[in-house]
């Protein structure tokens, strides 16, 4: 169903020629000279059935995890993201650099708060096939290494210390977002390299939602900048 609706909403923001949802940039990328979208902002804003699915009530002891009240950010952050990397030319998400996820509370001018992050997977990983790493312990460190310990999301050296999640299709994991974490590139190439995860914001903090007048933020802008420059490169 996921993959179905996935194929489905790529289809219509092809037709539409969209470029951003909500002010989030689309990761267009290609394969085999298609258009290919790697990064699905907001899908439950766009699809009835994964929105179902997410308040499955499967899923009530994750929300009472995150903390009493957690609700689903829909239309809040970036909404419920799908991620598709594909080791292949034309790519723009073959992999994504070090980074917390307390790099964004900062460009809104906030201290990190402690956050968890949902992530349902539908492929097969193996830490051959790349896919997510974690350094464990590292939430819990000061301001300073939070902004400098590495480069963020320039820097993709493994560190001596990174854990490798391994998925099987339908597995759950959490995380804290807080934590340095990375997504390796795979050492395959074409249809076997695919990683699709999807992830969904709970929250517990002021509601505040984005609509389609809402603004690119900074951090998106400067990821923007560094893809295309990468395009650039590898053309």
């Amino acid at each position: 169903m996921i993959t179905g609706e996935l194929d489905r909403i790529e289809r219509e923001w092809i037709a539409a020629e969209r470029k951003t949802v909500n002010g989030i940039p689309l990761f267009w990328g290609s394969n085999e000279g298609r258009p290919f979208l790697q990064r699905f902002p907001f899908t439950s804003t766009f699809s009835d059935p994964i929105r179902d699915l997410v308040r499955d009530d499967r899923f009530a002891p994750i929300r009472d995890l995150v903390g009493a009240g957690a609700r689903i950010g829909d239309r809040e952050k970036d909404g419920v993201v799908v991620n598709r990397y594909l080791n292949v030319p034309g790519s723009v998400h073959p992999r994504l650099g070090w980074h917390t996820d307390g790099l964004r509370d900062l460009f809104y001018l906030r201290m990190p708060k402690p956050m968890l992050n949902i992530g349902l997977h539908l492929d097969r990983i193996t830490k051959d096939n790349g896919g997510l790493r974690l350094i464990p312990g590292s939430h819990t460190q000061g301001f300073f290494s939070m902004c400098f310990r590495k480069l963020y999301f320039l820097s993709h050296a493994p560190d001596p210390g990174e854990l490798a999640v391994e998925t099987e299709p339908g597995d759950l994991t959490v995380h804290d977002g807080r934590l340095w974490h990375r997504v390796a590139v795979s050492t395959r190439t074409g249809p076997a390299s695919l990683r699709r995860s999807m992830y969904v914001p709970y929250l517990t903090d002021p509601y505040e939602p984005k609509s389609e007048a809402s603004g690119t933020p900074l951090y998106h802008r400067l990821g923007a900048a560094l893809r295309n420059l990468r395009a650039r490169r590898s053309s």
